[in-house]
């Protein structure tokens, strides 16, 4: 037990060593491995407990070029682990070929974590959920004889054993399990599967059963993990998914308390306002998590990404995962919650020692207040003290000593005497991000009607393969996912021409009705519900008719039990409702005539390279079914790059024939229900912080800078509803102002936290102000605003109040201007003291160039 009380940071510092020397292939011996196993309390690697956080980055939501940036941050922000799924679909598209290339290559991921130091969680499932398509699963096992998804079945068992053995075969070839002195000192088989177990029936335990078998049979040398699984069976251990999971109880007092997602956000859905999670109540749910004896826990996400090309599930999941993480879709640091989680996990780590060594003993203060202590028998002491209430601030006395507790927050001590960090208090600088607009700048001297060339997308049947059978096909069964388009086409002769009513109805996602070539009508599902019906007035001609119906899916279902039997497409019933007669025609079980996916696709229009485009000064405007070309500049610098797809409609965007996503402006989020400033207080859920109502759900597109040249760069749209492309621009993101808010009641920013065990003083009692600018090439340009007493308001709408000193502004732009960073003195002393006897606080807003 002494060894396990001992400091681990020359443990953690080998250990980093170690697995960048094995990545380099320096060190590929057994007997610099480090086995990982565990006990009540935690992890244990290399026979040390260890208190770890984590954070989730999903290899393919970026790309290579951008994974060191990612991590390094991640590294910076205090993470000790990057936990990633494994994504089946993209690996093996079709059966035995596999595919591991470009931000598909997964090893590479994994050593580019381990040249960092940073250790890996390594989530095989191979079921992710993730808002993914089919939740990982490629679409053709599912019509594989006899199989049934998630269960007993011999089939899927098969095919699942098969690719898990497939991937920890791959890490272990390159020695990446920390058994083999590797990164990966965690795997996870499954993937919450306890939230539909019931649904499976008596199939159910024998599979999880079968699952943890065989996952512990491949012999990895490190322990595995079943998330939201409270019957897991030994040895695998049972984690936490959830926005709070203090409360969370491992199914055995042999297992750590640890926590696989904790959700950092929520995702968006095209149709949804964006929702996002102050930080003020992440750091509270981290610091209880820890408080209530955890040692693990990991974001969900950390870096959420984009869901490039047709890989976002759902449906209708937006082709941003932002996620509200910690570092946004572009790579940026998202501030305050960077950097005040940031120093939630360095105030954690101050505890570590006593955390690992023993169980929290635990006592009320109060109603809706609490202590937590650690204590060793050597000596070592760190407590948190917690006021869970909502609604009132609260002074607790602990240890002799009086504490205040804003409600909703926890203070640590890591030296049960001084605290280091309230949750609710964040010294951490605010930065408000700002796009700069600019043409989309053609690569010619054309007027802008000739910079762009098009191609029409026939409507209704045009390949040579399409086929005829009788009745109405579901679409997912019929196209295997091939393409997002699927078109039913019918014949039909009619007595007379008069105004009738076409009734359709469809599994979803969305439908395009066409009556003689010409468009009649559509509609489109939502995340609520899938389905759609209509019923269109058409007017059909004396004898023969077309009736095209284009049914579409936007992304396919990723969660639920059975989830992948969703199906989509024109089910029906379709019947035609004549006006004429007053008579009824079922359509269903007629003779349909259909297509899968579109001719474009076929000629492979998305690179740009056909010479079937047309360019002509009447470029064709709000039609559907359009490709469009163009080629265009790259913006100058090195700002991430989005494309602004105002004017647009719906459809997909290829960069040098690279998939940025789905595109659809057109989809506007509720008018109501949306608030800038959301109460940190109080349990959070997916609908209670929401931004942007009353908008287009996503308008910009990132674009990865290694996608693009410095010109030339082609841009081709598939545009299903019509636009007009003349009106599209580019757009850098930039960081507009950076900001801090601190009050003389904070305590000092935790890096600068010191105190003596035995008189717990401290260097400097006064908090302090701090500002950077985000890069080194960046100084302190100007001081925006600035004031001390009682400002108001938030980064970038800060305002004055009465009580607010003349002294802040000089104060903060003398230290300030014409440096990266600085820092202030958060007192009377320094600020004056415009308001006697008031708490008061400092507010500055700067600018960096």
């Amino acid at each position: 037990m002494r060894e396990r009380k001992k400091a681990t940071c020359s443990l953690l510092l080998l250990l980093q060593v170690l697995v960048q020397l094995a990545v380099l292939g320096n060190l590929a011996t057994p007997s610099f491995s480090a086995n990982v196993t565990y006990d009540h309390r935690a992890l244990l690697i290399a026979g040390k407990r260890r208190l770890l956080i984590s954070g989730s980055i999903h290899y393919p939501r970026s790309t290579p070029e951008m994974w060191p940036d990612l991590i390094q941050k991640s590294k910076e922000g205090g993470l000790d682990v990057i936990e990633t799924y494994v994504f089946w679909n993209i690996h093996e598209p079709v059966r035995n070929q596999y595919d591991f290339e470009g931000r598909k290559d997964l090893v590479k991921f994994v050593k580019t974590v381990a040249e960092a130091g940073l250790l890996v969680h390594l989530r095989i499932g191979p079921y992710v959920c993730a808002e993914w398509n089919y939740g990982g699963f490629p679409v053709w096992l599912h019509f594989l004889p006899g199989i049934k998804f998630r269960t007993d079945n011999e089939p899927f068992k098969a095919e699942m054993q098969r690719f898990t053995t497939k991937i920890v075969d791959m890490m272990k070839q390159e020695n990446l399990y920390a058994s083999k002195g590797g990164p990966i000192i965690l795997s996870q088989i499954e993937n919450e599967y306890g939230n539909v177990e019931s649904a499976y029936g008596s199939g159910a335990k024998p599979y999880i059963n079968w699952a943890a078998s065989m996952a512990v049979s491949l012999d990895t040398g490190v322990p595995w993990v079943m998330c939201q699984q409270a019957n897991a069976p030994d040895p695998i251990i049972n984690t936490c998914n959830g926005f709070y999971c203090d409360q969370f109880t491992p199914n055995s007092n042999a297992k750590p308390k640890m926590w696989t997602e904790n959700w950092s956000g929520w995702f968006l859905s095209f149709g949804g306002a964006v929702p996002y999670r102050p930080v003020e109540d992440l750091a509270f749910a981290v610091t209880r998590f820890f408080q209530l004896g955890g040692t693990f826990q990991n974001y969900y996400m950390y870096h959420g990404g984009t869901n490039f090309g047709r890989t976002t599930g759902g449906p209708f999941i937006a082709t941003s995962y932002d996620y509200d993480a910690p570092i946004d879709e572009y790579g940026i640091v998202r501030q305050p919650k960077w950097g005040h989680l940031k120093d939630v996990h360095r105030a954690i780590k101050l505890c570590e020692e006593a955390l690992v060594a023993t169980d929290p003993t635990i006592s009320s203060l109060g109603p809706n207040l609490e202590a937590a202590v650690y204590k060793t028998s050597s000596g070592l002491c760190a407590a948190f003290l917690a006021n869970v209430g909502t609604q009132s601030d609260a002074t607790v006395n602990f240890n002799g000593n009086s504490y205040h507790l804003p409600a909703w927050s926890v203070s640590i001590l890591p030296d049960c005497k001084n605290v280091a960090l309230n949750t609710a208090k964040v010294n951490a600088m605010a930065v408000v991000p700002s796009f700069t607009h600019q043409s989309l700048q053609v690569d010619s001297s054309d007027p802008v009607g000739l910079s762009w060339s098009w191609i029409n997308e026939p409507i209704g049947i045009s390949k040579d393969d399409a086929f005829v059978r009788p009745g109405l096909l579901e679409q997912i069964k019929t196209t295997a996912d091939r393409s997002d388009y699927m078109w039913y086409s019918l014949s039909l002769d009619v007595e007379g021409g008069s105004q009738d009513i076409l009734h359709v109805e469809s599994l979803g996602h969305g439908l395009h009705v066409f009556v003689n070539q010409k468009p009649a009508g559509n509609k489109a599902g939502n995340s609520n519900n899938v389905k759609v019906a209509v019923d269109i007035p058409i007017t059909l001609a004396h004898g023969k008719n077309t009736i095209d119906l284009l049914s579409l899916t936007v992304g396919l279902q990723n969660y639920g039990a059975f989830f992948d039997e969703a199906g989509a497409g024109v089910t029906g019933p379709v019947t035609l409702k004549r006006s004429a007669n007053a008579t009824t025609i079922d359509l269903s079980s007629q003779q349909w005539t259909y297509q899968i996916g579109l001719k474009g696709e076929d000629w492979g229009l998305s690179s740009g390279s056909s010479s079937q485009w047309t360019a002509q000064p009447s470029l064709p405007t709000k039609k559907p079914l359009t490709w469009y070309k163009t080629t265009f500049t790259a913006p100058g610098g090195n700002d991430p790059v989005a494309i602004d797809f105002t004017g647009m409609g719906k459809g997909e965007a290829w960069v040098n024939g690279q998939s940025i996503g789905r595109y659809w402006p057109t989809n506007i989020s509720p008018s109501g229900g949306c608030t800038n400033s959301c109460n940190y207080r109080g349990s959070y859920g997916s609908n209670k912080c929401r931004k942007n109502c009353g908008n287009p759900s996503q308008q910009l597109y990132h674009v990865p800078r290694s996608w693009l040249q410095s010109s030339d760069n082609t841009l081709v749209l598939f545009e299903e509803i019509g636009g007009d492309p003349t009106q599209i621009s580019l757009a850098t993101r930039q960081v507009g102002s950076i900001c801090s808010h601190v009050s003389d009641s904070h305590p000092l920013p935790v890096d600068m936290w010191d105190s003596d065990s035995k008189t717990g003083k401290r260097s400097d009692p006064d908090p302090v102000m701090i500002l950077k600018c985000p890069t080194p090439d960046q100084t302190i340009s100007s001081i925006k605003f600035a004031s001390y007493g009682t400002p108001h308001g938030t980064c970038g709408s800060f305002r004055h109040r009465k009580c607010s000193s003349s002294k802040a502004l000089p104060a903060v732009q003398k230290a300030c201007i014409g440096s990266r960073s600085c820092s202030v003195g958060v007192s009377v002393a320094t600020l004056g003291d415009p308001c006697k006897g008031v708490t008061k606080s400092l507010a500055v807003e700067a600018s960096c160039a």
